[in-house]
Order: structure tokens, then sequence, then C-alpha cells
């Protein structure tokens, strides 16, 4: 009973309105993948459920910034969409954003996503690791590295998730080598824009939490 109390009096009222979001985006988009039986994406859907519940559980227990948890929540709705929305004949993870490269698909609308993804996965990094900093403002250059890699990780593990469903669904729209490259590319970008909004935000002399 008391860990209950405990769990509803770290509830906040944004809390509840990124519930509620995430409420409606996963049945949303898993009836629709469902319905155009996109098994692919019906696995994504399951990842995100365990992701909403592990930050769930331990929402009493991890500081979670509200940027952490919008840039969560943001990062799945683009994700559901970049599978869910058809774009002419291809998805929207498909879609050329902005073309500046004759050699490589870039700049793509996955890529963005998984910028903006690792940007966040960056946040919750710090959030899980802020309690076992002494002093995170006076070693800058060894915390980065710690935010950078924990992002970088978390990537790697997000590879290892699509790797995992191209092998269970042949014909899923995972891609080969080079996107897995780009991906990983542009989850350092996102890790990197992370770490600056952490520095700004958190440890530099505005702390704005």
């Amino acid at each position: 009973m008391g860990k209950q109390v405990a769990w509803l009096k770290a509830l906040k009222k944004e809390h509840i309105i990124l519930l509620l979001v995430n409420l409606a985006l996963i049945p949303g988009f898993g009836s629709l993948f469902l319905r155009m039986q996109n098994i692919e994406f019906v696995i994504y859907v399951g990842v995100i459920v365990f992701f909403l519940c592990l930050v769930g559980i331990s929402i009493n227990k991890v500081d979670y910034t509200l940027a952490s948890l919008v840039g969560l929540t943001i990062w799945s709705a683009l994700h559901l969409a970049g599978g869910g929305i058809t774009i002419g004949e291809g998805r929207l993870y498909d879609v050329m954003l902005i073309q500046i490269s004759e050699t490589f698909p870039i700049w793509r609308y996955d890529q963005l996503v998984h910028i903006w993804g690792f940007g966040a996965a960056t946040l919750v990094a710090f959030c899980l690791l802020k309690p076992s900093l002494k002093d995170p403002r006076k070693n800058p250059v060894a915390v980065g590295i710690i935010l950078v890699m924990a992002g970088l990780g978390m990537g790697a593990l997000n590879e290892i998730v699509e790797f995992v469903v191209s092998s269970i669904i042949p014909r899923s729209g995972v891609g080969g080598y080079i996107n897995t490259a780009l991906d990983l590319c542009a989850d350092l970008v996102g890790a990197l824009l992370g770490l600056l909004y952490i520095r700004w935000h958190y440890l530099g002399d505005r702390d704005t939490r």
C-alpha cells in the first residue's frame, strides 16, 4: 500500500497528460498495423509498451525530467507515424527530406527520427545516471563522454532489436549495412545534441529544471 501511495505521489499532471497521449497513440497505430498485417511494427508497438511500462513503474524512483518524457513521447509518435503513414507508394520512413548526398540516402525521415530519438535517450541516460554523479559540473568532459556513449549504447540496442525483427520477418523495412551505419551516425548526432541540451539546461549556470 505504501509503495502505491509513493507511486501516485510521484505522478504529476504532465505525466498523466503524456500517458494519455501514449495511450491514444499505441492502440490507434497498433490497430492500424494489425489491419495492414504489418507484423514488423506490431512488434515495435510491443517494444514501446514495454518501455512505457518500465518508465511508469520507475517514475517514483527516477527523477525523469519533463523534457526527457516529452522527448520519448514525440519519438514514439514519430516512429509509429514513420511505419503507419504512406507517402506515395512508400512509407513516411523512406521519404527523403533533403537530398544532401549523391552517394548516400541522406537526409531521410528515418535519420530525423534517429536524431530526435537518441537525443531523448541521452536525456533519459542523464536522469538515470545523475544520482551517481558526484558533481557533473566539475567533470564536464568525463560526464559528456559517459552520456554520449550511453546514448550510442541505446542506439546499438535499437539496431540489435531491428536485427532480430529482420531475422524474424525477412521482408521487413529495416534495410542493410549502409542503413545501419547511417542510423548509428544519426544516433551520434542525436546524442551530441542531447548533451548540448543537458549542458545548457542542467549543467550550466542556468538550471531550469
